[in-house]
């Protein structure tokens, strides 16, 4: 057996390379992926990322390709396991031309390419015919799909029948002797007429259009002349498709016996032009596919759309701005299209850049949107921040023509010019700059920073044209937004000067919007009713009055007397206040006590919110944590030496005052009676809408993640709402600035995914799911006890697009929500106005304020540079000292600090190792984080943690952030004391980490 392995790698090796092409167009490539365990993450990886950008069959030539090139041949086995991929997979089809006994005959080759070939004669009229998903579910039925075939069908049918009935059409072909039990599902399901056609019956038609009745098979008709011009090019940029034979004979001697079956393979490539060449594995170099596996779709607007994009394909500057659901991206794609066609007619090189504000933005404009529309003209590439990239963004930016990145990315690019044009880009590349969510344009958004170098290049291309100089080319700006708000106004004429000054920051000619009552864009843009549930403050409740007490008595031993309410905001702000001056005052007592307030305020807020058993948990997780710091094991030291330190009269006092409540505070916190009024409106209204609407989709927005994932638990444990098909799931942001564990960028990509074909059907989302995101029509949306402004509002509201929608807001009678929402339907009102008056503006008048609000960007962009150069710190770093933020303890000065990458500050110093202890992140390990983590650096004398442990080059370093000490500034005669939240706040730029001066190789062994 272990002789017989090899040989039959290389047996399958061989067979690969003469059927290639019916190989990869029989399988999905995903799906086999999942069933080939032994093939490397990193070539997996790069396989999904290919399907994601160029299609099915490309993935599955790329999988085919790792194959064929492994170096010094595949993994024993490896190929086998491919072959025994497709055969669990269900491809049998594919897996047959693998396996000489299972081989098809000419004859059965050439039916099955004649029912192909019949498929795509009639697949402009199966479109419009056939029902897509009651065609796969009798397909299942039937055995010809699998679970993931009905299920892309119908994740293909939330886009719209057409595009369901291609994924339809496009899986049926790669089944093992399809083509008769099709006709029997359709004649099963109904469709007489286009199973009568693809019989070829004499009566059988499909819109007037007969079925062929001739003898020829697929295989036998002649090719088109340009098509065998294509094949012949085909040939000459991959050898293998047509020199190979004598090598496959050599090594396979049943390759001969394939002629009848291989000479099948000329009508094959007829539909495979779309892969005339590919990379090779090592190549950086961006592939040129000039068709894909689907046919181009067409390009065309409604009327309103085609009325709000017209400016632009003037080529004017303009900010668009559109509801939610009603296109605004596929006008951008028709715009971009126009742009780059009119660039090439006159000779001229179009170059394009999309800017989203949100990494899942990225993925979403290319796969849906200008990808499809593109691909058959144009380059086009996704890349964010997730991106792994073997070549630099300038060479992308030369290599293709649209270029969808998240801003930060252009931002990175311009800087780096600054320093190395050959490292960076130039605004002057693009010739279209299209900017998705525009009303992010302002203040030190990275938008605003892009346009303010544009604004600044402006300026000075005036004073060019003075002089007579040549100018500077610049893009046109096209900006997508459903809302740009009023700014916080309170008045039309600060509102109208917030929409003027969106405007002048991307040097808009002009806003652009529809018609009130334009028709078109009343049918697709559905107007939700709205409701607002206003909950009665609770008569009666003890868990709250408990942890009020509690705090009285903190409070009381503190001697603090604030002036704000329990729970609310502003008691917040008040003793986070208090703990700053406590740290800077060293007062630990007072410091100690004021981060437990806080924790406490915490939990009124989740009860408040969410259930007291949520509040609980957040307080037992707190004081949980606490204990552990008074125990820390280095990670070099055995348990016997642990660290531990003393508590202090003030740990000791909280500490019995939590856990002599525990007991009773969980007791009541299981006291149904005393459940938040706020949930029970909450039940309520999702069972109303999902036992009134069988397919009923909704989404729940809320103010914390948190809040999120203890909505969702709370779903989950009641049964009536599983009864009633509500099947839930939260979506939160991807950022690590939070206690509660992230979702990765994968995570929320398969929750939207799942949520767009129908497994799940409530979405429990923090503010991550407002804007942008691509995410299906809802029957039902709620902002529970969560008002911000009146944009948020607006793209909120605008996720309740299907037929008869609601919007809910749910809130406390206490909360002020109910009035909050008022203002935004205000400001609402306000910012049409503001936007009517700006059309409506004299064109003098309206370019004399944009140029004024230009200049004093400008200006602040000058006078800010000027701050930042006089905030340099000129004296000796050591002057700045470091105390811990817990016992005010000296942990070193700025001497000690060294910085790696612009971004992590870390200390080595020998001296500063006996100060500190190495212990593992145990909350991040309680929450399962799916994530490495290298250890918390915290405090030898009082657990305060200062940050954690990175490695870098080999070298285990830490980490420090400096929130956590208390910073101390020796100035002239006097010592001031402050805190600061991050490193940039400091007048004072620290040196480079220097590698060889922090690696002692005395210690190493011989």
């Amino acid at each position: 057996m272990a002789e017989e392995s090899p040989s039959r790698d290389a047996s399958i090796l061989a067979l690969i390379s003469v059927f290639r092409h019916r190989i990869k167009r029989n399988m999905q490539v995903m799906r086999v992926l999942d069933w080939m365990p032994s093939l490397s993450p990193e070539d997996k990886d790069r396989i999904r990322a290919e399907e994601r950008a160029a299609g099915n069959v490309a993935a599955a030539g790329l999988l085919l390709q790792v194959l064929e090139r492994a170096e010094p041949r595949p993994a024993p086995g490896l190929c086998q396991e491919f072959y025994q991929a497709l055969v669990e997979g269900g491809y049998t089809a594919a897996a047959a031309y693998l396996d000489p006994s299972l081989m098809p005959s000419p004859s059965l080759e050439a039916a099955g390419d004649e029912g192909a070939f019949l498929l795509g004669l009639f697949e402009f009229v199966l479109v419009e015919q056939l029902r897509a998903t009651q065609v796969a579910m009798a397909c299942l039925e039937e055995g010809l799909f699998h679970d993931e075939d009905l299920e892309r069908v119908k994740a293909e049918d939330a886009r719209g029948n057409c595009p369901a009935v291609r994924e339809l059409l496009c899986r049926i072909v790669q089944k093992k002797d399809w083509f008769s039990p099709f006709v029997k599902v359709l004649r099963k399901t109904g469709h007489e007429k286009a199973a009568d056609a693809l019989c070829g019956q004499e009566n059988g038609s499909v819109n007037g259009v007969s079925a062929p009745v001739d003898e020829m098979t697929a295989a036998d008709r002649p090719l088109a002349p340009d098509v065998v011009r294509d094949l012949n090019q085909s040939a000459e940029l991959d050898p293998r498709a047509a020199g190979e034979d004598n090598a496959i004979e050599d090594s396979f001697g049943a390759a001969s016996a394939m002629s009848e079956s291989e000479a099948s393979l000329l009508d094959e490539n007829v539909n495979d032009t779309n892969e005339s060449f590919m990379a090779s594995d090592d190549s950086d170099d961006v592939v040129d596919r000039k068709q894909r596996d689907s046919p181009e779709p067409e390009l065309c607007l409604r009327d309103y759309q085609m009325e709000v994009a017209q400016p632009a394909l003037e080529g004017k500057n303009i900010l668009l701005c559109l509801p939610t659901g009603s296109g605004k991206t596929r006008v951008a794609v028709y715009i971009a299209k126009d742009h780059l066609d009119k660039k090439k007619d006159a000779g001229e090189e179009g170059k394009v850049i999309v800017l989203v504000n949100k990494v899942p933005l990225v993925e979403q404009h290319f796969r849906k949107e200008f990808h499809p529309y593109l691909k058959h003209s144009y380059k086009v590439i996704g890349l964010s921040g997730m991106t792994q990239l073997k070549i630099s963004f300038p060479k992308v930016v030369k290599d293709n023509h649209v270029i969808i990145c998240t801003a930060q990315i252009l931002e990175n690019a311009l800087q780096n010019a600054e320093q190395d044009e050959e490292e960076g880009v130039q605004l002057s590349v693009f010739s279209l700059i299209i900017i998705d969510e525009c009303h992010h344009t302002q203040k030190e958004a990275v938008y605003n920073n892009i346009m303010r170098r544009y604004l600044k290049q402006k300026m000075q291309n005036e004073k060019r044209r003075k002089m007579g100089k040549p100018l500077v080319p610049q893009p046109q700006i096209l900006g997508l937004t459903a809302s740009p708000g009023v700014g916080g106004a309170k008045n039309h004429s600060k509102a109208e000067e917030h929409i003027l000054k969106i405007c002048a920051n991307l040097d808009a000619y002009g806003i652009t919007t529809v018609r009130t009552n334009d028709l078109g864009l009343n049918s697709q843009v559905k107007e939700p009713r709205k409701k607002i549930d206003i909950a009665d403050d609770k008569t009666k409740d003890p868990f709250r009055e408990e942890l009020v007490n509690i705090m009285m008595k903190i409070q009381g031993y503190c001697q603090f007397n604030p002036n704000a309410e329990f729970g609310s905001q502003t008691y917040e702000q008040w003793v986070v206040q208090e703990e700053k001056k406590a740290a800077k005052e060293e007062n630990r007592k007072h410091h100690i006590c004021a981060e437990h307030l806080k924790k406490y305020n915490d939990a009124l807020l989740i009860n408040d919110t969410i259930r007291m058993i949520d509040a609980y948990n957040h307080l037992k997780n707190f004081y949980k944590e606490e204990k552990s710091k008074k125990m820390a094991v280095n990670e070099e030291e055995d348990e016997e030496e642990a660290v531990a330190s003393k508590p202090d009269e003030t740990d000791i006092f909280l500490m019995d005052l939590f856990y002599g409540k525990k007991d009773m505070l969980q007791k009541l916190a299981t006291v149904a009676k005393y459940e938040n009024e706020k949930l029970k409106l909450l039940r309520e209204t999702l069972m109303t809408e999902f036992t009134k609407k069988p397919e009923a989709r909704g989404i729940i927005f809320t103010k914390t993640r948190q809040s999120a994932f203890a909505l969702y638990e709370w779903i989950k444990e009641n049964p009536k709402f599983e009864e009633a098909g509500v099947k839930a799931h939260y979506l939160i942001g991807a950022g690590h600035n939070s206690e509660f564990k992230p979702m990765t960028q994968n995570e929320q990509k398969d929750v939207i995914e799942k949520f767009r074909i129908g497994k799940i059907n409530l979405l429990i989302a923090t503010t991550v799911a407002e804007e942008g995101l691509d995410i299906p029509e809802c029957n039902i949306v709620i902002r529970y006890g969560l008002v911000t402004n009146e944009i948020a509002m607006v793209q909120a509201r605008g996720r309740a697009r299907a037929d008869e929608s609601t919007y809910v807001l749910v809130a406390s009678g206490g909360s002020g929500a109910a009035e909050r929402e008022g203002v935004n339907v205000f400001r609402e009102k306000m910012m049409h106005r503001a936007i009517k008056r700006v059309q409506d503006m004299p064109r003098a008048e309206y370019d004399n304020k944009i140029r004024g609000f230009q200049l004093q960007s400008i200006m602040e962009v000058k006078m800010k540079a000027k701050k930042e150069q006089s905030k340099a710190y000129k004296k000796d770093p050591s002057l700045i000292k470091f105390l811990c933020k817990n016992c005010t303890k000296l942990i070193c000065s700025g001497e000690d600090i060294e910085v790696i990458e612009n971004m992590h500050h870390v200390n080595v110093k020998k001296e500063f190792k006996g100060l500190y202890v190495v212990r593992e992140n145990k909350t991040l390990q309680a929450k399962a984080a799916d994530y490495q983590t290298n250890g918390e650096v915290i405090c030898k004398d009082c657990g305060q943690v200062w940050g954690s442990m990175m490695v870098h080059r080999g070298l285990d370093l830490p980490c420090l952030k400096i929130k956590n000490f208390v910073v101390v500034f020796n100035e002239k005669k006097t010592t001031r004391k402050d805190m600061c939240k991050k490193w940039a706040e400091l007048p004072i730029r620290f040196p480079e980490f220097s590698y060889a001066n922090n690696y002692d190789f005395s210690d190493e062994e011989d």
